[in-house]
């Protein structure tokens, strides 16, 4: 679905699996994509594969501080600003050995070093480079941010990554709550289940063809980008679930539902007075 306007999309980890099925359908959509990825070679095989398309490949370290700042300037300079966010790098346990998918880390395994890596790709950086682009946002009184978390079972089984993800949640949920009225979104899109990437080490256990397909993240991506969206905040989407033959307000509303865990908020004890 192409949006009224043309807006700069800034998609991180976008020469990755998922992220070069993000940035296809976001062209495909009209708007421009300012590409971030450490990967700078496959960065150029992405822009190989668009030939002419209004992409910017922007090679970036986002887990420094210095790396988030720089990649959304380098966007702004290209394009002259920046309307949306879609925040898909990270890192998951596989990056720790191949069959970390399979016979997870353990409490032993995580040192320091090992916390600090997956926090600073995980959340922190998500949080950096809204903060480097909401400047932007506001001034249009437009502005989209869509934040890759993860499924709820890998957040409960799955160190540090799922913990890094259940942080990135309830900061979705809190960044929505906090730009509401601003013209700005904010919601999770999440494939919802093991998706046939490199993310996913070779030493995995489960056979490559039954496992979800990075395009399926396309067809909400766009839906969320779009002006139709305008009021559609604080929610997360399960890609598997959309359907593409729906308008995309009824595919949204079968197969969204609030970010994070709302429905505990009532076991809060709250002091009186």
């Amino acid at each position: 679905m192409a949006a009224t306007t043309p807006r700069t999309v800034l998609i991180t980890g976008a020469a990755g699996g998922i992220g070069r099925a993000m940035v296809a359908a976001v062209l495909a959509a009209g708007h421009r994509v300012a590409a971030l990825d450490r990967d700078a070679a496959a960065l150029d095989a992405l822009v190989a594969l668009h030939p002419g398309a209004p992409l910017h490949p922007i090679p970036a370290d986002l887990a420094s501080a210095e790396g988030c700042r720089a990649g959304v300037a380098a966007a702004a300079a290209r394009f002259g600003s920046v309307h949306a966010v879609v925040n898909n790098a990270g890192i998951g346990v596989s990056s720790l050995r191949p069959d970390a998918e399979t016979r997870l880390p353990s409490i032993e395994e995580l040192d320091a070093a090992a916390w600090d890596r997956f926090f600073a790709v995980n959340l922190r950086a998500p949080a950096l480079l809204l903060r480097e682009a909401l400047p932007m946002m506001r001034a249009a009184g437009w502005g989209r941010v869509v934040n890759n978390t993860t499924s709820f079972r890998t957040m409960l089984r799955v160190l540090p990554y799922g913990a890094t993800k259940a942080a990135l949640e309830a900061a979705s949920a809190v960044w929505a709550a906090e730009l509401a009225g601003a013209g700005i979104t904010v919601n999770v899109l999440v494939p919802g289940g093991p998706t046939d990437t490199p993310f996913i080490g070779a030493g995995a256990s489960w056979p490559r063809g039954q496992m979800l397909r990075p395009e399926i993240m396309g067809p909400p991506l766009a839906w969320l980008l779009s002006d139709e969206a305008a009021d559609y905040t604080g929610q997360r989407i399960i890609a598997a679930r959309w359907d593409a033959s729906l308008p995309g307000t009824e595919a949204a509303a079968m197969s969204g539902r609030a970010i994070g865990w709302p429905e505990l908020a009532a076991d809060a004890v709250w002091l009186q007075g």
